[in-house]
C-alpha cells in the first residue's frame, strides 16, 4: 500500500482557506482568552473584534491547544487514509503548542513528526505548504519535513509596530529590547532570529519606519523566485500600499499573499501592526 503523508499545522500559519483545503493541510486552533471568555482562533474571534478589545484596553491572553485537541485531530486525520503526518508549528519560544502536538504524537494511531519551525505566521504557512507539496509529489517524511525546514531557513520575516508594550507584556521581547525601542519615541522595525523577536532597528517615525521596510524586503527579495506575504492588523491601507509597492520593485515575485494576521499574534502586536514575509521557492 502507498502510504499517505498528511499535513498539519496551527491557526497562526495564516494560509488562505483554498490554500489549505487544496493541499489537504489541517490548522489547530490556538486560543485566544478576552476576559473570562476562551475563543478559537479563526472562528470564535475575528481580527477585528481583537483590535476593538486592545483599543479598549480590555485584558487579552493567549493559549496553546491542549494535547487533547492535537490527539482528536490525528486521529480524524488519519480517519481520511493517512498513514504518516508531519506536523508543523510555530515557534517554541512564542508558544507552547509544538510541546503539545508532541505529547499528543506519542498516543496517535499513526506515526506523527512533530517540527518546530523558528516561524509564525505566513513564515510558517510556506514551510506548511512547502512540506504539503513534497508530499504530493510522492515523498517520504524526511522528504516533506527537509522540505519545511529548508524554507524556514531561506525565510526571513520583518514587522512594524506602533508601540512594543504588547510584546513586552506578553513576554514576546525583553524588556531591555522595549525599553530601547520606545527610547526617544522611535518606530521600531523588527525581525524573527531564531525562533525569537529581536529589535532591527530604530526609525524616527512611522513613515521612515514604513519606507524602511520596503526597502529591507525588496533588498532580501533580490532577483530570484521569491513568494511575499504581507501582514497587518487593523491597518488594510498599509498593506495594500506596501504590497503595491513591492509587487512594482520585486522583479522575482512568485506569489503575493496580502491577509490580517489572526487574533493570537495581534494580541502580541496591537493594531498598526504591519509585516512581510520573503520566502525564496
Amino acid at each position: 500500500m502507498s502510504r499517505h503523508v498528511a499535513i498539519v499545522t496551527d491557526s497562526t500559519a495564516y494560509l488562505p482557506p483554498r490554500t489549505m483545503e487544496r493541499h489537504g493541510i489541517t490548522a489547530v486552533p490556538l486560543t485566544v482568552v478576552l476576559g473570562d471568555q476562551a475563543l478559537e482562533e479563526g472562528t470564535e474571534i475575528s481580527a477585528r473584534s481583537l483590535a476593538q478589545a486592545l483599543q479598549k484596553r480590555r485584558p487579552v491572553t493567549t493559549s496553546r491547544p491542549s494535547p487533547e485537541l492535537f490527539a482528536d485531530t490525528y486521529r480524524k486525520v488519519a480517519a481520511t487514509g493517512a498513514t504518516d503526518i508531519v506536523s508543523l508549528h510555530l515557534s517554541s519560544e512564542f508558544s507552547g503548542t509544538y510541546d503539545a502536538a508532541v505529547l499528543a504524537g506519542r498516543q496517535a494511531p499513526v506515526p506523527v513528526r512533530v517540527v518546530d519551525t523558528g516561524m509564525v505566521a505566513m513564515a510558517l504557512g510556506f514551510c506548511a505548504l512547502a512540506a504539503a507539496q513534497a508530499a504530493e509529489a510522492g515523498g517520504t517524511v524526511d522528504d516533506a519535513v527537509t522540505a519545511a525546514e529548508k524554507r524556514a531557513a531561506d525565510t526571513s520575516a520583518y514587522f512594524y509596530v506602533d508601540t512594543l508594550d504588547y510584546l513586552r507584556r506578553g513576554g514576546r521581547i525583553g524588556a531591555a529590547q522595549a525599553l530601547l525601542g520606545s527610547a526617544l519615541a522611535v518606530k521600531p522595525l523588527l525581525q524573527l532570529n531564531g525562533g525569537r523577536i529581536e529589535l532591527l532597528e530604530k526609525v524616527r517615525t512611522a513613515s521612515k519606519a514604513i519606507a524602511r521596510l520596503e526597502e529591507i524586503v525588496a533588498e532580501r527579495a533580490g532577483n530570484g523566485q521569491v513568494d511575499i506575504a504581507v501582514h497587518h492588523l487593523a491597518a488594510p491601507e498599509r498593506a495594500s500600499a506596501l504590497a503595491d509597492r513591492l509587487r512594482a520593485r520585486v522583479p522575482g515575485l512568485a506569489d503575493l499573499h496580502v491577509s490580517e494576521v489572526g487574533a493570537v499574534i495581534g494580541a502580541h502586536t496591537g493594531p498598526g501592526l504591519l509585516g512581510a514575509v520573503v520566502s525564496p521557492r
